[in-house]
């Protein structure tokens, strides 16, 4: 058959938006494609995807996919594109994605693209764009076996918007499991909880960087309240105990792409720079009119965040 299985990535039997920066991919390259929605509650979460011109949608729903275990999922995933044809496979360069992605192509003896910021399609040939060196440089590839898994990057490949029709759902069943699976058990997901938009999904995130040091709850909190934020940090904030680790954003952490990014205290190393450069605009707070950030903010203040940040939550909070 030919054409592009898109894999979703499910959270509670919800689809997370990250799939649809992998359905954009799979209408960029013009082939037909499908949706595959795998996990429990499945069924369910493939009807979110049948307005998005898919060829068809198919839905794996079992019990004993109810928690995300690679030995269990990439079994299925390598079935459902041999048994449908499909040449190429493609989920979004998420913690779900880089870990499913290499299993499967292993198992479709297939060549893998990782982590791509572009494609460039002629005519029966494809060239894949990454980013090398932080992020530094960039290096093309192209893959030479029939069929190729292809892991995209969120922040380049803007989510694709529903284009009417309603597609049809095809339900199929699981895949036997790895032989590893046995050796695997899902202990339990501990996941913080917070009122405010997941990094990933965000459409304004307020960072900050070590410069906050022991006040980075009190400053950068009433401004992500403000605006209905989420709240990042640099690596170096959360190196130094200030926040969390799981709100990096950079090369080691979260890559985000919001429509607004506040980097506050933030110098602007290469590393952070390479996690949220494709933010639609950037702010930069920073008291060092020399620093980095300034060279990719579309807005900068040359300020002591602590004296800045405070008078534009008041302004917020004025206008209502």
């Amino acid at each position: 058959m030919g054409g592009t299985l898109v894999v979703s990535e499910l959270h509670d039997g919800k689809v997370r938006k990250s799939t649809f920066s992998a359905i954009a991919f799979a209408k960029q390259v013009g082939s037909p494609f499908a949706i595959l929605a795998i996990g429990a509650g499945a069924a369910a979460a493939a009807k979110e995807l049948t307005g998005f011109g898919a060829q068809k949608v198919i839905a794996v729903d079992d019990p004993a996919l109810k928690a995300y275990v690679c030995e269990r999922f990439a079994p299925t995933v390598a079935k459902v594109a041999k048994d449908g044809g499909w040449d190429t496979v493609v989920v979004t360069a998420s913690a779900f994605g880089k870990d499913l992605a290499p299993r499967v192509a292993a198992k479709l003896g297939a060549g893998y693209a990782p982590d791509i910021n572009l494609v460039k399609v002629d005519g029966n040939k494809r060239l894949y764009r990454r980013p090398m060196y932080a992020g530094n440089a960039f290096g093309w590839l192209e893959i030479a076996t029939p069929v190729q898994v292809v892991s995209v990057r969120q922040t380049e490949f803007p989510p694709a918007e529903p284009s009417g029709g309603a597609s049809p759902v095809e339900n199929a069943p699981r895949a036997p499991d790895d032989a590893a699976a046995a050796r695997v058990e899902f202990v339990k997901l501990e996941a913080g909880k917070s009122e405010r938009p997941d990094l990933g999904e965000a459409r304004v995130i307020v960072s900050g960087g070590r410069a906050l040091k022991e006040q980075f709850k009190q400053v950068l909190e009433p401004l992500a309240d403000a605006l209905g934020a989420a709240v990042g940090a640099s690596r170096a904030a959360c190196d130094a105990g200030y926040a969390p680790a799981e709100l990096q954003v950079g090369q080691t952490g979260r890559t985000v792409a919001p429509q607004l990014y506040f980097a506050i205290g933030i110098s602007g190393a290469i590393q952070h720079i390479a996690g949220m450069k494709g933010s639609k605009v950037i702010v930069a707070i920073n008291k060092d009119p020399d620093a980095p950030i300034f060279q990719i903010a579309d807005y900068g203040l040359v300020q002591d965040l602590f004296v800045a940040v405070p008078e534009l939550v008041k302004e917020l909070k004025a206008q209502g």
